[in-house]
């Protein structure tokens, strides 16, 4: 089933994934000491709902597939302004631009340590 992927190792292979669907602005947020319910989030942008839909389906497949794993829950699917895909130790925010500078999580969880997951590769 799962070969145990778990906290910053998870969030890597995630982005990764983004990454190949040419998710922007990928950004890891560690939370670990500041919530109770994940230890890191992946936030991307997608250009549009068309896009951001894309990111989700890629980092669907490719974590099932090359990891076994299958997100708890999805939200946000069907109008793909904002996906939120929890695989536990990660919680993956998918935006379209627009959303995402409405929403502000970077700067909502401004005391966690970020990190700018640029050119990441899911191999």
């Amino acid at each position: 089933m799962s070969d145990e992927l778990q906290g910053a190792a998870l969030a890597e292979a995630i982005a990764g994934f983004a990454a190949d669907k040419k998710a922007v602005d990928v950004v890891e947020l560690d939370l670990r000491g500041v919530l109770g319910y994940a230890d890191y989030f992946v936030v991307c942008s997608g250009n549009s709902d068309r896009q951001v839909k894309a990111i989700h389906d890629g980092i669907h497949e490719g974590m099932k597939k090359q990891h076994g794993l299958l997100p708890r829950r999805v939200e946000g699917l069907p109008q793909a302004h904002w996906v939120l895909m929890d695989y536990l130790d990660v919680v993956v925010h998918v935006f379209t631009p627009e959303t995402r500078a409405f929403y502000r999580l970077e700067q909502l969880w401004g005391e966690a340590p970020a990190r700018t997951l640029s050119g990441v590769g899911s191999s």
